[in-house]
């Protein structure tokens, strides 16, 4: 048995395909949401996980644990804005990883996952009645490969194999059945407890093709939660004073609170926020406009995504045939109205949003599983990365080998050469973001391969292989191609990126790319000159065929062109190029000549070059 998981910030869910139907399984409170929260209760050996650590989570707030999915692969720099909002403690490992404390244990935000993981696999265990071993898990679309890591981890240190990764908008694509569909342009929606994703699919006769995804990390029911209690902050200080903030038990108190009249707003024009904290008692009637008012700025904040994924895909709101929603935090009135707005159409909500995501993922381990009748039918999923992936290359600028949006699983190579003579080694500098210059994007990982032979500049053939697996996992492979050598690295970087963070990179992309475009040129341009003055000179030496006339034209030229070399203008510097290859024609003639007769003599071709590492 394979199960299905939706591992998720507020809540989590299990479920299993029986006789071609889904079923979830339910916790000790009968519902099939199974809150992701985790409490170390004082002298326990084990934690209090689930329904009971929620209720529990009052009374030990600073050792109870939730939202922990914000902060999956990621560093503190990435979280700052909750580090003063949430009643545990942070501090970060010597590999920057976040890491909470609880009593005398100190745990990363996998641990705490795999806690819920274990508690998942417990519940299905007692109620499928078989042993579970295998799991599909979901993940938000922009999880990058430091958070699909870091889940993997929670799963092995849960005993759970993790046979496959997928995005929650795909999953709930199964769940709808939409692989039903000749044809179709599919928009997911996907606001949940902590984060947002938003995803364009094209269903075509069994097929989903993710055009593009978009979304936030760090946006979610939480945050409205949030707005709640910072938009009440002024009056309960009056009431209470300030220092009722800074106190634990206050801020878990009032984020439930809030938590609860957000949830009854959601089905009436008003509720009550009812907080008592130490004796005292705070209520205040709100109602949905003025809560509407305060959650404003995050709608706002949904809109730049779903925009830009619609732009990413090459397709208009009119072109959407079919909107989904997903998570709990789409029942709040003001997101569907948004949502309509935005893509001009009612969306698709008839299977509960909450549970949706997880219904898919127990599809998708049907499949797996190797039992794709009942409601699974014959289907593929074609996901995308989020960020273009590639290396750095000779004057610190990027070669792309696997372009954002690029479906997968991937793999991808191109071939390089080394610069200078006898070189035996290579560095491979792996890099992600849409940058041309190596300073503007992230560095995921460095590796060196050795062992080349120590030929001319330009004739060893290093082949580097990208291949992204189906859970979005990165391997990267180097290979001298003449002689086998080969180096490899799995991508495990030590923290992840915030979604504010991969935005800026996508803004700065596009506003920047002029300017880094121009520069590249220019950097691509001094590496040319370099590498005709390294020739050149090395030619010179070798040719006793040159007149002094044009041995000395050419060592004019190739004095222009050193001076050249630190000019800003690339047109310049390219005219100065220019102008040597124009003095060197006789010197090439006679290399050439030369060159053909040794080829002839040993039966090989005159050896060519490509990119250099």
């Amino acid at each position: 048995m394979i199960v299905g998981i939706d591992l998720g910030t507020t809540h989590s869910l299990i479920g299993r395909i029986e006789a071609g139907r889904p079923r979830l399984a339910k916790g000790e409170d009968g519902s099939t949401l199974i809150p992701s929260v985790v409490t170390f209760v004082p002298g326990e050996p084990e934690p209090v996980v689930g329904s009971q650590a929620k209720v529990l989570r009052s009374q030990f707030p600073a050792t109870t644990f939730y939202s922990s999915k914000r902060f999956i692969g990621l560093g503190l720099c990435d979280v700052a804005r909750w580090i003063d909002v949430l009643p545990f403690d942070f501090s970060e490992s010597n590999d920057q990883i976040v890491l909470f404390k609880a009593q005398s244990r100190t745990l990363t935000p996998s641990a705490i996952a795999a806690y819920v993981l274990r508690n998942l696999k417990s519940l299905a265990e007692a109620q499928f009645g078989e042993t579970v071993t295998k799991a599909v898990v979901t993940v938000p679309a922009y999880f990058n490969d430091a958070q699909r890591q870091a889940t993997k981890l929670a799963g092995e240190l849960a005993n759970l194999e993790i046979v496959r990764i997928i995005n929650e908008p795909t999953a709930a694509c199964l769940a709808y059945g939409l692989e039903k569909k000749n044809l179709g342009h599919v928009a997911v929606f996907d606001l949940g407890g902590g984060t947002f994703d938003i995803s364009i699919l094209r269903a075509v006769d069994g097929v989903f093709e993710v055009l593009a995804t978009q979304g936030d990390t760090a946006l979610g029911g939480d945050d409205m939660d949030l707005a709640i209690v910072d938009a009440l902050r002024p009056e309960l200080c009056a009431q209470w004073g300030t220092h009722w903030a800074r106190a634990p038990e206050a801020r878990t108190a009032a984020l439930t609170a809030a938590e609860t009249l957000k949830k009854a707003l959601t089905d009436f024009e008003s509720a009550e926020f009812s907080l008592t904290c130490e004796g005292k008692t705070f209520k205040r009637q709100v109602t949905r406009t003025q809560f509407n008012q305060w959650i404003t700025p995050l709608m706002e904040k949904l809109e730049g995504p779903c925009l830009g994924c619609l732009k990413d895909s090459g397709l208009n709101a009119s072109q959407i045939t079919d909107v989904i929603l997903v998570g709990g935090s789409t029942r709040v009135p003001l997101v569907r109205s948004h949502v309509s707005s935005l893509f001009g159409r009612d969306p698709i909500c008839t299977i509960n949003p909450d549970e949706v995501v997880a219904l898919g993922a127990a599809v998708q381990a049907n499949i797996l599983s190797g039992q794709e009748g009942g409601m699974t039918g014959d289907m593929l999923l074609l996901d995308v990365i989020p960020l273009s992936l590639g290396i750095e290359t000779l004057g610190g600028v990027v070669s792309k080998i696997v372009h954002r949006n690029s479906t997968i699983p991937v793999s991808a190579s191109q071939t390089f050469t080394t610069h200078v003579d006898g070189q035996v080694s290579v560095d491979i500098h792996v890099l992600q973001g849409e940058r041309e210059l190596v300073s503007g994007n992230r560095s995921l990982a460095r590796f060196q391969l050795k062992g080349i032979p120590p030929l001319p500049a330009g004739v060893p053939k290093i082949e580097v292989e990208f291949i992204i697996d189906a859970n979005g996992i990165l391997n990267v492979r180097a290979m001298e191609l003449r002689t086998g050598t080969r180096a490899a690295v799995t991508v495990n970087p030590t923290f992840g990126l915030s979604d504010e963070t991969v935005e800026q990179m996508l803004s700065d992309a596009f506003e920047l790319a002029e300017s880094d475009f121009n520069t590249r040129f220019l950097l691509e341009a001094r590496t040319e000159a370099d590498g005709i003055l390294r020739a050149t000179r090395k030619s010179l030496e070798k040719d006793a065929l040159t007149s002094d006339l044009e041995r000395s034209k050419i060592l004019a030229a190739i004095g222009e062109l050193e001076e050249a070399m630190s000019s800003e203008d690339r047109q310049f510097l390219k005219s100065k190029i220019e102008a040597l290859n124009q003095a060197t024609q006789g010197l090439a003639e006679n290399l050439l000549n030369a060159a053909v007769r040794e080829a002839l003599q040993t039966n090989q071709p005159p050896n060519q070059t490509e990119g250099s590492l």
